[in-house]
């Protein structure tokens, strides 16, 4: 999708720069409109220290700037913080953890176009008190199965470890005859925004808009989330050419809001997906059970038609202490149907230099030591979607 869309792209004249990532948001000289990004230092060893090939990041200037990170973007926390789009304490984000696996199969057990969506065990099992997640299983291509595994990272046992969730749903009878006689061919993991409708923050500001997940619109009960990351950038688009180029008769001035575009959203289809099940990540915080119940109404019957809009509680605040906690097992991995980290890490297609400075840095170390280790044991490793332990 992404090729084609660029290639697209490119044949109407748009300039594209791909392994740059903007590292900071430029803003005006009273710091009151974005102007542009600044793009990461090159040359930089891991110390921090510039090296001989050493080049400043370049600055990109622009009238509008698109914010399309991702979830939790680094520029995107910026901007949620200098513009109040978000208030963390009355709406906070929601997050969840993906684990994902592509692995080849005899052509034999291929059913081309075969569906499959599972709750339930073994995040309902000893220890998952109220642990919200789900997993998928396609067929497709050549012979090919893509499996996944999602879960809430608002689960309240720290000895949970999302990947090893995803290595112990493989071992149940009923999907483990589809990876019989397989391989796996590559592995990755991601972080996704769970909070919906109920968590989407302001989505313009002077100079820029929010669009995709790092504002927020993925449909959680569909899991799927690029339809409405187009469209989101398609009614983006539409605001910024009328509201800050007049629809290409004139440019108007550095820091313009495009208010239109949340006029645009709420008069879409993506407004009525989204509105329509709000409440639906929420409703797992009671139980379970509540909330499969819930999900089935509202998605078949009332479509959205009640009159509330439930808050969302931050993803740390319902955690508990490792002493409160009971250990959760999980399989030895047999290196043919389950594997350890390190070895699926190894399909990830992950590269690095040895001499690159890191990019994830404690604010405060102690914090991790006397907080996380000692008083939740595991959670020290969740921070990195690649590991999701």
């Amino acid at each position: 999708m992404c090729k084609y869309l660029a290639e697209k792209a490119e044949a109407m004249g748009v300039e594209i720069y791909p392994g740059f990532a903007a590292a900071d948001i430029l803003l005006n000289d009273n710091k009151t409109a974005v102007e542009g990004i600044i793009l990461n230092d090159m040359g930089v060893n891991k110390k921090g220290e510039q090296t001989e090939q050493f080049e400043p990041g370049m600055q990109f200037r622009a009238r509008q700037t698109i914010f399309a990170e991702g979830c939790r973007g680094s520029c995107t926390k910026k901007l949620e913080k200098l513009f109040q789009l978000r208030d963390p304490k009355t709406n906070p984000q929601t997050y969840g953890l993906g684990i994902k696996e592509v692995w080849e199969v005899p052509k034999e057990k291929h059913q081309a176009g075969l569906v499959l969506h599972s709750v339930g065990w073994p995040l309902n099992d000893k220890g998952h008190e109220n642990t919200y997640g789900g997993a998928f299983l396609y067929h497709y291509g050549e012979d090919l199965v893509s499996c996944g595994f999602v879960v809430g990272l608002d689960y309240n046992n720290p000895y949970i470890r999302p990947y090893m969730e995803m290595q112990k749903w493989k071992t149940h009878e009923l999907m483990k005859p589809y990876f019989e006689g397989g391989k796996p061919l590559l592995y990755g993991a991601r972080a996704l925004v769970e909070g919906g409708y109920a968590a989407l923050p302001k989505l313009t500001f002077p100079g820029g808009v929010l669009v995709g997940d790092c504002a927020g619109f993925l449909n959680l009960p569909k899991i799927k989330g690029n339809h409405t990351a187009m469209k989101s950038a398609i009614l983006a688009a539409e605001a910024v050419a009328e509201d800050a180029f007049a629809n290409g008769k004139e440019k108007k001035d550095f820091g313009t809001e495009c208010g239109s575009y949340m006029d645009r959203f709420k008069s879409s289809w993506l407004h009525k997906e989204l509105y329509q099940v709000r409440n639906v990540r929420q409703s797992f915080h009671k139980n379970f059970y509540f909330g499969m119940a819930y999900t089935g109404l509202t998605t078949a019957i009332t479509k959205g038609l009640e009159p509330w809009t439930t808050p969302h509680q931050a993803d740390h605040a319902t955690l508990k202490s490792a002493k409160d906690s009971v250990e959760v097992p999980y399989p030895k991995p047999d290196n043919t149907l389950t594997f350890d980290l390190l070895t699926n890490h190894s399909r990830s297609g992950t590269t690095h230099n040895a001499d690159q400075p890191v990019h994830l840095k404690l604010k405060n170390p102690s914090v991790a030591e006397e907080i996380n280790y000692k008083k939740f044991s595991r959670p020290r490793g969740t921070v990195l979607p690649g590991r999701g332990v």
